[in-house]
């Protein structure tokens, strides 16, 4: 053995050593599926369900949104639960949604409308509204969604809230986009699968990095005890993902992902404007932990070596059945645990899309990174 790779060596040394280091970069890409991927993919959840003591304070921002809270907020309004309130932060509307709000606090009396003045925001995006609701609630139990979310059953707010155990104080959940046939819509729901493949992995992995202000928890006093949004407050995005970055440990943060405890959002339907969306995520990765960005990052340089190098030596047919092999051992894994964290999301519909998506971000998410470099995204309305 050790003689044929002496032989293949010295046959072309430089293309031996793309092979090389193509087989150890599949290696590193191999250990976060099993090891990061595959906890999300593998994850069995306890069916338990919270004491109805412990009270909640559901938080949804609104900015003109009389539509997406007529047909959402009294499904809010409609959980199984106890005790809890709805907060909704009316944030400088220009439409009829202070109307819809007041005759929905006339029925709903655990509806709490907080009013802010759009010239009020000294903050850039929502994160001022969103402090004044927080400091408005009334329970140490927050949960958050945005006006355009539904939850996919009446049992979201217990579900979400039975993680708030003991030492528990962050819950970060899965934030679903409703289905279509557009191949637009396989591409936002794969990069949205891809997403909560990374944070719901690295959070059971001991290493949370962020979460998605459509479905999470966190407590109150830990709002305060991290001031707030003031490390960040410059920053026109991040009210959600900021603060995990920050506050998230591996011992205080736990995940849910069972069916009934999702919300559903309504997907961008053009492709511009799912650009638009993409800079303004893409934006806020700059400013994670070092350690996140590295973690992070060198799945993503992995990745396009990966490729680079599979696709050249089989340009150049070296050592063709030993790359092929390569790759298909690395496509195996990655249709195999996404298909899993696919099944563990109801997602259905793009499996076998999973590579040319993959190869379709890796290539755009530079190029509007870049793009974020010479203008930034514009603000939340």
């Amino acid at each position: 053995m050790l003689l044929m790779i002496q032989d293949i060596y010295a046959q072309n040394p430089l293309l031996f050593i793309a092979l090389a280091v193509l087989a150890f970069i599949t290696i590193i890409q191999l250990i976060y599926y099993w090891s990061i991927y595959g906890k999300v993919a593998f994850f069995r959840q306890k069916n338990e369900f919270v004491r109805s003591d412990q009270g909640v304070s559901v938080i949804v921002c609104a900015r003109d949104e009389y539509h997406n809270l007529k047909e959402n907020l009294p499904l809010l309004l409609a959980q199984d639960y106890s005790q809890f309130e709805v907060v909704v932060v009316n944030h400088g509307s220009e439409d009829e949604t202070h109307y819809l709000l007041r005759d929905l606090a006339e029925v709903h009396k655990n509806l709490k409308i907080v009013n802010v003045p759009q010239d009020l925001n000294f903050f850039t995006g929502k994160k001022f509204p969103l402090s004044i609701g927080i400091k408005s609630a009334s329970y140490e139990i927050l949960l958050f969604t945005d006006a355009d979310c539904v939850p996919a059953s009446n049992q979201w707010l217990r579900r979400m809230a039975a993680n708030f155990t003991e030492g528990t104080e962050i819950v970060l959940g899965y934030g679903a986009y409703s289905k279509s046939k557009s191949l637009l819509n396989l591409l936002i729901r794969f990069d949205t699968t891809r997403i909560a493949m990374n944070y719901l992995g690295f959070a059971r992995a001991g290493m949370p990095y962020m979460g998605v202000g459509r479905n999470m928890a966190y407590r109150k006093s830990l709002f305060y005890r991290q001031n707030g949004f003031i490390s960040h407050y410059r920053i026109q995005s991040g009210d959600d993902d900021l603060f995990i970055n920050k506050a998230a440990t591996g011992s205080n943060t736990r995940i849910e992902i069972q069916a009934d405890a999702r919300t559903i959002s309504k997907p961008k339907t053009s492709f511009d404007q799912w650009i638009r969306q993409k800079r303004r995520h893409l934006q806020t990765g700059s400013y994670y932990k070092p350690i996140h960005k590295f973690v992070l990052g060198l799945f993503a340089f992995t990745q396009t070596l990966f490729w680079a190098l599979a696709i050249a030596l089989l340009v150049l047919w070296y050592q063709p059945y030993v790359v092929l092999g390569i790759v298909g051992l690395r496509l195996f894994t990655q249709l195999l645990v996404t298909g899993k964290v696919m099944k563990k999301l109801s997602e259905k519909g793009f499996l076998l899309l999973v590579p040319l998506f993959e190869l379709f971000l890796m290539i755009i998410s530079p190029i509007l990174a870049f793009a974020n470099l010479l203008n930034k995204p514009v603000k939340w309305r």
